[in-house]
């Protein structure tokens, strides 16, 4: 009996995974069990400035009409750091020229442990502060980890969320920045 009763769940989690291959299922566009509170498809948070780490502040209301990509991290956050340079390299130099801001927001550090870990990390796109992780609080629940990445669409809709460091996840989300970058204007409209 025990035995029929594994192989029904086997058969049925089977039936899952395949079920979920020939949706297009990915991590990205399943993210409750990711901490988001947020999801594909919805408009950004966009009440709260960002305090960038050179003392310039900006808001996602002020970056209307550019792709943006908030990169939730901080400096004790090991695979923040092991995806750091790619955002650098494969996004910030490669689009931002482009229409496409990339901002870094430091989860609850002090500017001077932010100021070192840009510098440490050899990055150039702009770090923010978020004393008490308010504004992450906006996009996951508080509870949850560091790093992520929430790609915001020209017209402020959430079209991509990631969650740690997967080479493949982040190679969808840079053939997304891609899209949205290289996208005429006139068909945004």
């Amino acid at each position: 009996m025990k035995i029929k009763y594994l192989l029904i769940g086997l058969g049925l989690t089977f039936l899952n995974i395949a079920a979920k291959a020939q949706t297009g299922y990915t991590p990205a566009t399943t993210d409750a069990d990711r901490g988001y509170i947020v999801k594909v498809g919805d408009s950004a948070p966009s009440d709260f400035k960002l305090l960038l780490s050179d003392g310039r502040t900006t808001s996602l209301k002020e970056l209307a009409g550019k792709v943006v990509i908030l990169q939730f991290t901080a400096s004790w956050c090991s695979v923040c750091r092991e995806e750091m340079p790619r955002l650098e390299t494969d996004v910030w130099q490669t689009y931002k020229d482009k229409g496409v801001v990339l901002i870094g927001i430091d989860r609850d550090e002090p500017l001077q442990k932010v100021i070192k870990f840009q510098q440490d990390m050899h990055i150039s796109y702009p770090l923010a502060l978020d004393p008490g992780a308010e504004i992450f609080g906006l996009f996951a629940n508080k509870k949850s980890g560091v790093t992520r990445n929430v790609v915001i669409d020209r017209d402020g809709r959430i079209v991509y969320l990631t969650r740690l460091y997967n080479p493949q996840e982040f190679a969808s989300m840079v053939k997304i920045v891609d899209n949205l970058a290289n996208k005429p204007i006139a068909a945004i409209n």
